[in-house]
């Protein structure tokens, strides 16, 4: 008999216990229409507290010149234009390196960066938290301490090592660093740690099923809520990157560094730089968009039941 149907025994013993002895009383939990209301206003204010920096920094970029340094500030415009935008993609086009080719960098480094870090950290999190090897534990430690060093305090060490490699104004300057964060593989290994079931890994185990076939098959979708999380950070981070210190060719660098030396001229450019904080603002934002409904759907449905 498992521990639950121990429990939901022990459970019915004391309640007809109770019963016998006249006081048991079934308790019913409703929540009154009042609450209900209540919750909903609650949740209706902070929503908007939450979307208001992205409804303001919209409405900036819709405000003729004049109108960005009025004081107070107006929260609406009041004469909106969309000429912002227009001048943005017009210095867009004047560029020297066309802008297909930034937003071609952005989105492939974006695009590997997530994928080998969601891959690599996973890999390493199933071992670590469900496979015995010696030193485990050791090397577990060394990763939770890495947590405490800034990029900034790694940058020589890091630049010494893409310079031994031969990395240096390539794509894996970016790229497999960002296959090595650290933050990662500790919360995929946290996850894994509570939320897979080893009993259900041994009987695959039992069955004959390999490690990396368990991995895919029962492992990864237990802890879904985990790699999607980590996509949105992942992808947030390297989508946001701007200037990077170890790549020179203007044909290599980032959209986010493009759109920064075009709007740094000036206060003449400062309504196309509020419109460029929007462009850059959409990608990261529909990601989260599409991946948090995942996360609260598999939040809700990703408990094990022995």
């Amino acid at each position: 008999m498992n521990i639950k149907a121990k429990l939901t025994e022990l459970k019915e013993k004391r309640e007809k216990r109770q019963v016998e002895n006249g006081t048991f009383y079934k308790r019913s939990l409703n929540r009154s229409t009042g609450g209900d209301i209540g919750i909903y206003i609650l949740l209706a204010v902070v929503g908007f507290v939450m979307v208001l920096p992205m409804v303001y920094a919209i409405c900036q970029s819709l405000k003729p010149l004049d109108e960005l340094f009025f004081f107070p500030p107006r929260f609406i415009p009041i004469n909106p234009t969309g000429k912002n935008y227009s001048d943005l993609f017009r210095l867009m086009g004047d560029s020297w390196v066309p802008f297909s080719r930034y937003i071609f960098n952005t989105v492939f480094i974006s695009v590997v960066g997530t994928a080998g870090n969601v891959l690599l950290s996973s890999y390493a999190a199933y071992a670590i938290a469900k496979i015995p090897f010696p030193g485990r534990k050791f090397l577990f430690s060394v990763i939770v301490y890495s947590l405490m060093f800034n990029s900034t305090v790694t940058g020589i060490t890091n630049f010494l090592i893409m310079t031994w490699f031969g990395w240096v104004d390539t794509y894996f300057a970016v790229i497999i660093p960002a296959f090595c964060t650290t933050f990662g593989l500790y919360m995929m290994k946290q996850f894994m740690e509570t939320n897979v079931n080893d009993s259900v890994l041994e009987s695959a185990r039992i069955e004959g099923a390999s490690e990396n076939k368990i991995f895919w098959k029962i492992a990864m979708p237990m802890v879904k809520p985990a790699w999607v999380t980590l996509i949105i950070f992942a992808f947030k981070d390297l989508w946001n990157s701007g200037a990077n210190l170890y790549i020179y060719s203007e044909q290599l660098k980032s959209f986010n560094y493009a759109i920064s030396q075009l709007v740094t001229s000036g206060v003449a450019r400062s309504g196309v730089s509020a419109a460029s904080t929007v462009v850059m603002m959409i990608v990261p934002i529909t990601v989260f968009v599409i991946t948090q409904s995942n996360v609260i759907q598999t939040m809700s449905t990703s408990g094990m039941k022995d």
